[in-house]
Formats: structure tokens, sequence, C-alpha cells
């Protein structure tokens, strides 16, 4: 065979394999697929068919493994076990309709009942939130659960380490789950770990990802949860990572960022909730069913009074069938008669989302978006930045938290005494790719709190416009456009 035909053999099977490729795209990618995400999967796999071809195995399917799935029905059995015949709502007759079925709908989605008799308290303050944990381990008799995306040993956290040391020799047993890429890739890993066995802490990674060792998934599927349980009679869960504010990351501190956060302090029924979502991860990742930490919501002293608190824990991730967090954020926002609120640090909303913020203003409620004036990750910076003028043209007010800060708190609150404070973003990957926990609150008192929280925001930042919106140049969003279609690779 001369090297003419060769040569030409070679183009035709290389023709056929592309041809290939991009009918099984067609065929393959738009299953249970959201149109956009589709649309955009496509795109990468019709421009640069075997790069695109290969980034979809790698990171196309926004599941847990087939494994881990079923690990996630049980922990729902465990759950719905424990909450059977728990009604703990008295106070629900009193419940609008639409609030009702939004409760019901969570759960029907994850098997967590609500709960009534909670007392919640808010910080907006780095340092003191973990110093308010710090002081509850302290008084720590049975047992301590701290579960976080990002666990650092340093001198901010140093103090907390010591008080699970202090518990440790006291007797009691401290469990901690750390998600493992965010973690281990985070300044003083090493020394984290380590510290973790010196001190007798019992620990896992979450979601490991350790091809080697038999760990292979999705490596961006990452837990994302943020949470504190001592003795099953409080808990402490918002935004905040376990790790100083600046991340020590070197780019932080040149840049001089610092991230400000919401954390939220639980008593009540609700905190047997929260103690079954960590009793949950912690089968999940490590196999081992632990009976003799778990908590029933009736054994948990229920607060009375105008100030008590009706909660409910709303868990979601992709080892669920549906998007838990989405679903609830829709229902809160279409069911909003005054005001919707929204606080942010990632906001990349898909569609349905984009729909019911747009609608809200056109049915004349109040709508306010609450993001940082700068982003410390360029592509989902500029992804939310394409949004503003879709949102600044229908009557959404943006205001922007002031550099050199980074404004990581996440929360929602609707009208005057519903709210919503967790770990997620309003974006695609908290709604479909992360492990989340969000906290579902009515109650005047706990919106009133939230009011100040937001006022604060309002006073130290700055509202965007539309008219100064619209005279950004090309060349400051150009690129914006770009990271909101990546942004759709899900």
């Amino acid at each position: 065979m001369n090297d003419a035909l060769m040569s030409n053999l070679i183009w035709v099977i290389l023709v056929v394999i592309d041809l290939g490729i991009r009918i099984a795209a067609l065929i393959i990618v738009p299953r249970r697929r959201k149109p956009s995400s589709a649309m955009a999967w496509l795109l990468a796999i019709f421009l640069i068919p075997f790069v695109g071809i290969l980034f979809f195995l790698v990171i196309g399917r926004a599941k847990l493994p087939k494994k881990r799935l079923e690990l996630q029905k049980t922990v729902d059995g465990m759950i719905a076990e424990g909450a059977a015949g728990l009604r703990l709502t008295p106070r629900r007759s009193t419940w609008p309709r639409w609030f009702d079925t939004l409760v019901g709908q969570n759960e029907r989605l994850t098997r967590i009942p609500p709960s009534d008799g909670n007392t919640a308290t808010l910080s907006g303050d780095y340092e003191q939130s973990i110093a308010a944990m710090t002081a509850e381990i302290g008084t720590a008799t049975r047992f301590v659960h701290v579960e976080y995306f990002i666990v650092s040993f340093d001198a901010t956290t140093k103090e907390f380490f010591a008080a699970l040391e202090a518990a440790v020799q006291r007797g009691v047993t401290v469990r901690l789950l750390a998600d493992h890429l965010s973690s281990v890739r985070a300044a003083h890993s090493k020394e984290t770990f380590a510290e973790l066995d010196r001190i007798g802490v019992t620990w896992s990674f979450m979601l490991p990802f350790q091809p080697f060792k038999g760990h292979l998934q999705r490596p961006d599927l990452r837990n994302h949860r943020k949470l504190v349980v001592v003795d099953g009679r409080v808990a402490f869960m918002g935004s905040q990572n376990l790790i100083d504010r600046t991340y020590n990351s070197t780019k932080n501190l040149k840049r001089g960022l610092k991230w400000q956060e919401l954390t939220t302090r639980l008593t009540g029924p609700v905190v047997a909730s929260i103690n079954a979502v960590f009793l949950g991860d912690w089968f999940s990742e490590t196999g081992e069913l632990i009976e003799n930490e778990n908590v029933r919501a009736d054994a948990v002293p229920m607060a009375t009074g105008p100030e008590a608190l009706e909660c409910q824990l709303v868990p979601s991730g992709p080892g669920y069938d549906f998007e838990n967090n989405l679903r609830m954020f829709l229902g809160l926002i279409y069911g909003a008669q005054q005001k919707v609120i929204i606080t942010s640090p990632y906001f990349v909303p898909d569609e349905s989302m984009m729909y019911a913020i747009t609608a809200a203003c056109q049915r004349g409620l109040d709508v306010q978006l609450f993001v940082s004036e700068i982003g410390d990750q360029a592509p989902v910076f500029h992804a939310q930045r394409s949004y503003y003028s879709d949102l600044l043209e229908v009557g959404v007010r943006i205001f922007q938290y002031p550099a050199p800060f980074i404004l990581h708190a996440k929360h929602l609150s609707i009208d005057d005494d519903v709210a919503v404070i967790g770990s997620s973003n309003m974006d695609i990957r908290s709604f479909n790719l992360d492990l989340e926990i969000s906290l579902l609150v009515r109650g005047r008192s706990f919106v009133d709190g939230m009011r100040e929280v937001e006022e604060h925001y309002r006073a130290i930042g700055r509202e965007l416009t539309l008219e100064e919106w619209r005279r950004e140049p090309l060349s400051r969003t150009a690129f914006d456009g770009l990271a909101r279609l990546t942004s759709a690779l899900e």
C-alpha cells in the first residue's frame, strides 16, 4: 500500500470516527439532561470532538456511582424510619396553603419532616462564629459531629481543634468529615490531618477521589455541607468553612481578600435532623452505622412562646433523584407575596430560576440580589455578570458587597416570615453537583434578624444600576457570555 493510499485511508477512518462521535452524542447527551446543558455539551463535542467527548466521559455524569446511590437510599430509609409518626408542628393549620404544600414536597423528597419549637441566632462575625462553636464543644459530654467542605488547622481554627482535643480527653466521641479534594488542596493540609490523628479525632474524607484505591467517580462531585452538632442538643450550620477567612491562599493574601459569612446556631428538634444528615454521610463514607449517637426529634426539648421557630432541613445533591434545593427555592419565590431577597456569592441560575425571579418582579414584588463586587473565581464571576442585564431590565435591584471582601453568605428571605440559610449557592453547581444542606425557617423573629444582616449589606455596599451597567465596555463583558455557556456543562 503506497503512502498516498495509506494517508487517504487514515483520513477516512478519522472522518468516520468523528461522524460516529457526533451521531452518538446526538443520541446520548440529551437523555435526561436539561436543554441548556445538552446544548452546551453538544457544542463542545461538535467543535472539539475528541477533547469534548473525553471531557463528557469524565464529568458528563452528574450522579454518584451506583454503590453510593444505593447507600443514599439506605440513608433515606433510616431517616424516614426515625421520623415515622413524628408530627412536631402544632401550628401547621395556620400555614398558608402554598407553604404547607412546599414543606410537603420537601418531606417527600428528603424524608425529613418539619418541626416546631426551635431557636436560631445568626452570626456574621467570622471569628465569633468559630468561637461560639468552640465554646459549645467545650461543654460536650456525649459526642461532637463536625462536617465541612474545607477543614484546616491554622491560627484561626487552632482553638477549635484544641476544644476537640479536650473533648476527646474527657471521653467524648469526636467524629469529623472533610471533603477530600477541597481539604487536601487547602493550605496546611498535611498538618491538619496529622493534628486530627494526634488529638484522637475519628475522621474520614468525603467523596474521596482516589482511583488507585478504588474510589473513582466524577471528580467535581463534592460534599459542600458545613455543620457541627454537639450532644444532639445544639447545632451550627451556614456558609462558613473551618479555615481562616483568607483561606491561607497566597493569591488571596496578595489581593487582600477576606470572606464574609453567615452562620446560625440552632436548638430544638431540628438539631436531630442535622445530626441525622451527619450520620447518613458518615455511613455513606465509612460503612459504619452509628445508632447510639442518633437522636430522636421528640427527645430534644422544644422552645415555647412567640420566638419559637418552625424549621425543616433540606439536604440535596447528586445522591437524590431531584434537585431538592432548586425545587424548594422555586416554590418559595413563586409563593412570595411581597419581597424576595437573595444572597449568593456564586449566582449562576438555570432557566427555571431566572423565570421565577423575573416573574416575581413582573408580579410587582420587591426583588433584591446581594453579590460581591469582585470575584475569587473568574469563570463563575463572569458567568454571574452575564445575568445582570436581564435582571436589571425587569427591575431586580442588585447590591454589590465591597472589595476586598467576598460575600460568601448564602441565604434567601421571603416576605416577612420565611427564610432559608445554608451551604447552597444559587448556581447550577449547587443545584446538581454538590451535596448541600439548607434550612427552611418560618418565624418573624428569624427573618427580622436576617433583615438586619441585609441592611448591613446595603449600608456598606453599592447598588448597581441599569444605566451604569449599560456603560460597561465590551472588553469587560465579552468573556461573560462564554462563561455563561460553559457554566451549563453539568
